[in-house]
């Protein structure tokens, strides 16, 4: 894998799984894989892929609990090395809202591994809702700002609009593109605040600012309800914005931003996945992006698959009917369906 970043603290979240480890990772994930209903969104299935993963290799359990304990400067967790077999993947897929409901082996790789940070989510209104969801170029939607286009993806935290936002983002690499040239882009708050002045911090944790849906919630629409882009410790704060749907409420909010963009520029790193590659980033603490690719729809484009995960499943029981992994539609007046 080829890492354009540039030396911080947080690179050392980084682990290659060895051969014996692959193999070890492997042989949990084929049984998980074969386990009935075979169903990644199955309760009984999830239930079991739970209980395995306590099994995974203790260094990869030891940095897994590393990352949530402190995510880093870069709010970016790489494992390397998991267990994808190249010649015998399918074509990938190249129509809108694809997504993985079967199990196999990566996805069941990459569930085993995710529910080691918490559990996983999604939302009704985005994919169908599945907790695996495929992130490939679909033809006619090359510039699409979503998982379908293959023009520079804007940098954005997942949901940013939302209460209930995933807290990681975890992205596998089936294929990269023809060219190796699509890479991952993170920017994190840690890395760029201390290129914030303190007037605009103020400015930027104040209710100034609100945030549309993305396009790929569809019609979901409500008032949206003004909130600081910036939350919690002034000093070690979160970050909510996307770049594509949120704005400024007045003039100074919106010079407060555009400091916030070039600072976020400044600290961005771009991470060039190859095949079995899982990148993980702390959605509380960094945005996230892509660079630009050229697809060939020929079977052999780009393929990452998705998932995201909450550390505190309870928080978002009003919105998951029959305590399930699936958060619902939030109401006109309900707060998570714009700000909070």
């Amino acid at each position: 894998m080829t890492i354009d970043v540039q030396p911080t603290h947080g690179t050392d979240r980084v682990i290659t799984l060895t051969s014996e480890e692959n193999i070890e990772v492997d042989t949990i994930a084929r049984y998980l894989a074969g386990r009935p209903p075979r169903r990644l969104d199955s309760t009984a299935w999830l239930a079991t892929a739970r209980e395995l993963s306590s099994n995974l290799p203790v260094r990869l359990r030891q940095m897994l609990r590393r990352y949530t304990w402190d995510a880093g400067r870069d709010g970016v967790l790489l494992v390397r090395n998991l267990p994808v077999e190249r010649d015998d993947l399918p074509d990938t897929p190249n129509v809108a809202g694809s997504v993985q409901r079967e199990s196999t082996v990566p996805a069941a790789a990459q569930v085993l591994v995710g529910l080691q940070l918490g559990e996983l989510i999604a939302f009704r209104e985005e994919k169908s809702g599945a907790l695996v969801q495929d992130v490939v170029p679909v033809p006619g939607m090359e510039a699409f700002q979503g998982n379908a286009g293959s023009v520079m993806l804007s940098m954005h935290v997942e949901n940013a609009f939302h209460m209930y936002r995933p807290d990681y983002v975890g992205l596998h690499c089936l294929r990269n593109d023809h060219d190796n040239v699509a890479g991952l882009q993170v920017a994190s708050i840690r890395n760029a605040l201390p290129m914030l002045p303190e007037a605009v911090r103020k400015v930027l944790h104040e209710p100034r600012f609100f945030t549309e849906p993305p396009a790929s919630f569809g019609d979901l629409r409500s008032a949206p309800q003004p909130h600081g882009i910036l939350g919690g410790s002034f000093d070690d704060p979160d970050i909510r914005i996307d770049f594509e749907s949120s704005f400024p409420l007045d003039g100074e909010a919106e010079q407060a931003m555009a400091v916030l963009g070039d600072a976020l520029r400044s600290a961005r790193r771009t991470f060039v996945l190859e095949p079995g590659d899982l990148a993980f980033v702390d959605n509380r603490l960094a945005l996230h992006g892509r660079t630009e690719f050229t697809p060939r729809y020929d079977g052999r484009d780009r393929w990452l698959q998705r998932i995201f995960v909450h550390r505190d499943f309870r928080r978002s029981r009003e919105l998951r009917p029959e305590g399930g992994h699936v958060l619902g539609s939030a109401g006109p007046t309900h707060p998570s369906a714009k700000g909070d």
